[in-house]
């Protein structure tokens, strides 16, 4: 028996359909071990910035079943990812399994095909260690960067908060935005339209606009008078065939900002579909920031276009990789099967199938030619100035119209509005029908949307392919940004947090800074580079500025409150402080005085006194608050005490009768969060111990986790997901191939 490992379910259920019985094709559901949560003893820094991994909480279920199908059969193929990510997955896996090498092999494919599968077995490798080295030295590197930076900003602004390595520059950029749109000054401009009938024009009119935007409303109506007093003809007639090219197939990023513009997907979205089509084997891999395409590839598009368009349409195009580091050996994202043009199991995954067959069929495609018209309209007589001595100037008509399609077959949604202007001649008198002036102002930047900040990361240098979805998502759970519509926007937690880092670590959040990180772990992939060294060049130094800023007072008041904003208690000053919803008002005398306002200036109620003394502190006092969820009962010296008090009340009928396996006192309650209902030990804040789905009050047999209600499709499970029973029917399916 030959046992076939690979990250996900999905991916194990399609590569077991194309494999014969001889292979047992099973999933680590990702990693299978990481370095443990808290930072102490994860890294030996003296000996080398060695690494101590744990086993995942919840996987030990999933390494026990790896470890007795490994001890039976006779080889076991490691098929994870071939990125650096699918490397260190198979590291793992084969350190977990403690196998010897003769028995280990390691097989790597950019697209699953039962073509791709059986060639990726014919030349197994070992594990490229250089790879996974790359990965490692980032997963340190993150960790000490974020872990130190992190704690420094809980001393310093507020606990809770965090940084890291990519998501503060990131944040940086999104706050310079707002920075430069709360900076803009706009400046007001008019925009003069007029439309023209000719004699020789099938059409009614001819829209022109003003080839000046006079800056001054005056201006402006000075030109709208003389061009009514004005005789007018065509003064020029410029006509000319233009190409317009075909993009180069997907990469990762250009992928997740298409979905955007066009689908409306985000770039986590566009990430988890495009998952679940290469998992299937509709797709080739998703991670890459590669344009090259497999001669296979090129001359299988190239057959679907001769057959599906006609030979004239197709062209073969090679196209560069502007990423100076991107893996040529790699492909960009294209079907599997060109000539299948719908798959995927949902309409969003057809829907993002689609967009890719297009992009790839149409970067192979002749260019689109257009036939590009501009119409000059000017004053008759032109050099002698008009009214009040002010010259007229020219009118324009711009026109375009598609002569040969081109790629623009494969893919209509690119085509652009066509309009066509009629034919005139230079000289030709023209007819003012209709004239306008529209007073504008200019707008400031906008604000990034989350495929525009990929395309500026992408740009900067800062992360790789697939960092860039895990970057948006971590600051937006951050609550550091909110999504107005599709465009991101800095909170004022957030923005308080980007500008500490870049006043007092400005070197360690720049585009320099992590950009030549990147290129640093990309040459240590590349063999080039020292693990070791290139963690210690970083660490010195990084350890020394955040042990520098140690002493420094923490940054409790942001400033004063505006002019005019007293106390509502004790009518004194008010200092903008930083709280867990953002910016607030608060008395300049706190502790002493309790007042506080809003950032708007209404005033924030006191917590309600009960008159009972705080058990745990015994010195505060226990107050009613208003929580996100709701109100509580806690104590008054929070952050001080902690204590949060357990009301019966609040939970009855809403208790489940389970005892929490993590506690074995408290009971499962339903509760709700932002993401609707979930249940909870009544011991919170004590024991955290939470499920999504309501407790049957049994325990699954294979990993002693809560097992929760089923529906009508899908039976009761388990709670944990990286328990095999947290899927029931893949499980059933699994033990019946097996």
């Amino acid at each position: 028996m030959k046992l076939l490992i690979v990250e996900s379910p999905a991916k194990a259920k399609t590569i077991g359909q194309y494999l014969g019985g001889e292979y047992t094709v099973r999933a680590s559901v990702g990693h299978i071990r990481d370095l443990p949560k808290s930072n102490k003893n994860a890294i030996d820094i003296p000996g080398g910035f060695i690494p101590h991994y744990e086993i995942s909480p919840g996987k030990e279920p999933v390494v026990a079943e790896l470890r007795r199908l490994a001890k039976k059969a006779d080889e076991v193929i490691l098929a994870t990812d071939p990125d650096r990510e699918g490397e260190a997955i198979a590291w793992h896996i084969a350190q977990v399994l403690d196998l010897g090498n003769s028995k280990l092999k390691r097989v790597t494919y950019h697209e699953i095909t039962k073509e791709a599968i059986k060639a990726a077995l014919d030349e197994p490798r070992a594990i490229d260690q250089r790879l996974r080295a790359a990965q490692e030295a980032r997963r340190v590197l993150d960790r000490l960067f974020g872990y130190d930076l992190s704690q420094l900003v809980w001393q310093k602004l507020r606990y809770g908060l965090s940084a890291g390595r990519v998501q503060s520059p990131a944040l940086r950029i999104l706050v310079e935005r707002e920075q430069e749109i709360r900076a803009f000054k706009p400046e007001k401009f008019w925009v003069i339209s007029a439309d023209f009938a000719a004699r020789s024009a099938d059409t009614a009119t001819i829209p022109f606009v003003c080839a000046v935007e006079p800056k001054t409303e005056a201006e402006a109506e000075k030109i709208v008078a003389g061009a009514r007093a004005a005789a007018w003809q065509v003064g020029a007639v410029e006509q000319g065939e233009m190409e317009r090219r075909a993009r180069a197939p997907f990469t990762t990023s250009t992928l997740q900002q298409a979905a955007s513009s066009r689908l409306g997907y985000s770039p986590a979205q566009t990430m988890r579909l495009a998952q679940k089509l290469y998992e299937a084997g509709h797709i080739s891999y998703m991670r890459t920031d590669s344009v090259n395409l497999s001669a296979s590839a090129l001359q299988e598009i190239g057959q679907v276009i001769t057959e599906k368009f006609g030979p004239n349409y197709h062209r073969r195009q090679t196209y560069a990789t502007k990423s100076k580091n991107a893996q040529e050996a790699h492909e960009a994202i294209r079907p599997t099967h060109p000539n299948v043009g719908r798959a995927g199991q949902s309409g969003p995954e057809q829907k993002l199938y689609e967009l890719i067959w297009r992009r790839a069929v149409a970067s192979q495609m002749a260019p689109a030619k257009l036939l590009k018209t501009k119409i000059v309209a000017n004053a008759a007589g032109k050099d002698n100035p008009s009214a009040e001595g002010l010259s007229l100037p020219d009118f324009l008509a711009h026109g375009s119209v598609i002569a040969f399609d081109g790629w623009l077959k494969a893919d209509p949604a690119a085509r652009g509005e066509e309009n066509e202007l009629p034919k005139l001649t230079t000289g030709e008198p023209l007819t003012l029908k209709k004239i306008e002036s529209v007073g504008k102002e200019t707008a400031p930047p906008p604000r990034y949307s989350e495929a525009g900040l990929v395309k500026e990361l992408e740009k900067r240098g800062i992360g790789r392919p697939s960092t860039y979805a895990p970057i948006i998502k971590t600051i937006l759970d951050r609550g550091y940004v909110t999504k107005e519509n599709r465009s991101l926007r800095p909170t004022e937690t957030g923005e308080v947090v980007s500008n500490f880092l870049s006043e007092h670590f400005a070197a360690y959040v720049s585009d320099d800074f992590t950009r030549e990180m990147e290129d640093d772990l990309d040459e240590i992939a590349e063999g080039k580079r020292a693990y070791a060294k290139t963690l210690s060049d970083f660490y010195g130094p990084f350890t020394r500025a955040v042990q520098s800023k140690k002493k420094m007072p923490k940054i409790s008041d942001l400033g004063p409150a505006p002019a005019g904003t007293k106390c509502p208690e004790c009518g004194g000053a008010m200092m903008v402080k930083l709280g867990r919803a953002g910016k607030f008002l608060s008395c300049a005398r706190w502790p002493d005085c309790p007042g506080a306002r809003t950032i708007d200036g209404a005033v924030m109620e006191k917590p309600k006194e009960l008159g009972q003394n705080c058990p745990e502190c015994a010195e505060g006092k226990l107050v009613e608050r208003e929580g996100r969820y709701g109100k509580f009962v806690a104590c008054s010296r929070y952050p001080k005490c902690r204590f949060v008090k357990n009301d019966p009340e609040q939970n009855r009928g809403a208790t489940t009768g389970v005892k929490c396996p993590a506690c074995k006192t408290g009971e499962m309650t339903e509760k709700r969060g932002r993401y609707g209902v979930f249940y909870g030990c009544s011991n919170y804040p004590k024991c955290k111990n939470l499920i999504k789905t309501k407790p049957t009050g049994a325990l699954c047999q294979m990993c002693g986790a809560l097992m929760m209600v089923g529906t009508k499709t899908i039976p009761d499970r388990c709670s944990n997901k990286a328990c095999p029973n947290h899927n029931p029917h893949k499980l059933a399916a699994a033990k019946t191939k097996s």
